[in-house]
C-alpha cells in the first residue's frame, strides 16, 4: 500500500463499511472509526438507531468478511482518491475487556465521544489487504 493513500485513509473522517448478510445481500453504512496501518475499530454510539443490534453487526456475527472504504471526491478530478482496507471483523460486546481499550481509539480520534463515549458493542477489523488509487500524488 502506497504510504501516501494510507494516511489518507488514517486521517479520513468518515468511511463506508460494506458486510454481508446471511442470506447474501450487500450491507453499506457509513461509519466513524480509528485506524491503524493492521486494524480498524468504530462502535454503535448514541445516534438514533432503531435498536442497539443494529445489522451491520449482525452480519459480521454471521459473516466476518467485511470492506471500508475512505474515498475523496472534488470537482477538479485530479484530487480524487479512495482506499479500500479488506479484513475479517470480530463484534466486542459492551462488557468485554477489549471494549474500553477500542473504545478510547475512537475517543482520541473523535470529540464528540468525549463527552459521551459509545457505549454500545466495538467491532475491530484485523485489515488482511490494502488497495487504492489516487488520481495524482499528495502534495509535498
Amino acid at each position: 500500500m502506497d504510504t501516501h493513500l494510507l494516511r489518507r485513509f488514517l486521517a479520513s473522517r468518515v468511511a463506508r463499511l460494506a458486510t454481508v448478510s446471511e442470506d447474501g445481500r450487500p450491507h453499506v453504512v457509513p461509519i466513524t472509526f480509528a485506524a491503524d496501518a493492521e486494524t480498524i475499530a468504530f462502535a454503535i454510539d448514541h445516534k438514533p438507531k432503531a435498536t442497539a443490534r443494529v445489522k451491520r453487526l449482525e452480519n459480521i456475527s454471521a459473516n466476518p468478511a467485511v470492506s471500508v472504504l475512505a474515498d475523496h471526491y472534488d470537482e477538479v478530478w485530479d484530487r480524487l482518491w479512495w482506499v479500500r482496507a479488506d479484513g475479517r471483523a470480530k463484534v466486542i460486546e459492551a462488557d468485554h475487556p477489549d471494549h474500553g481499550p477500542t473504545v478510547d481509539r475512537l475517543v482520541s480520534k473523535y470529540p464528540q465521544y468525549r463527552t459521551r463515549r459509545p457505549e454500545g458493542a466495538a467491532v475491530l477489523i484485523t485489515v488482511e489487504r490494502w488497495s487504492g488509487w489516487s488520481a495524482s500524488e499528495p502534495d509535498t
